[in-house]
């Protein structure tokens, strides 16, 4: 992705567990919520600092399959960079970065 992509608008359904974003290079991804918590970038859900980088993420955010239902309570804008989610299941210390989500984007929505 180029450094110029971003957002331009995200909005967290809750009632649909979606999240959708809008992003500057005109393209929208629609994002089920449950497979992004099974894709949360931290060192603690990636087993470790070693698995951490691109080679660790997941090829299709939709071959995710959640053990367990998983909502985003609430999100957060990190700096000029990534969203931060507080979910369900207590946990919140994941940064997704732009170039992560837009990476994410499931493929029917592309």
């Amino acid at each position: 992705m180029m450094a110029t992509v971003f957002p331009t608008d995200i909005t967290l359904h809750q009632s649909a567990n979606e999240l959708v974003i809008q992003w500057s290079d005109g393209r929208t991804c629609r994002y089920p919520v449950g497979p992004l918590r099974m894709a949360c970038p931290c060192a603690e859900c990636r087993g470790g600092h070693a698995n951490m980088g691109p080679q660790g993420d997941p090829d299709n955010l939709l071959d995710l399959v959640p053990d367990r239902p998983y909502t985003a309570e609430r999100l957060e804008i990190v700096g000029n960079y990534a969203l931060q989610f507080y979910w369900s299941d207590g946990h919140h210390t994941g940064i997704y970065t732009w170039d992560y989500l837009y990476r994410l984007c499931p493929p029917e929505t592309r």
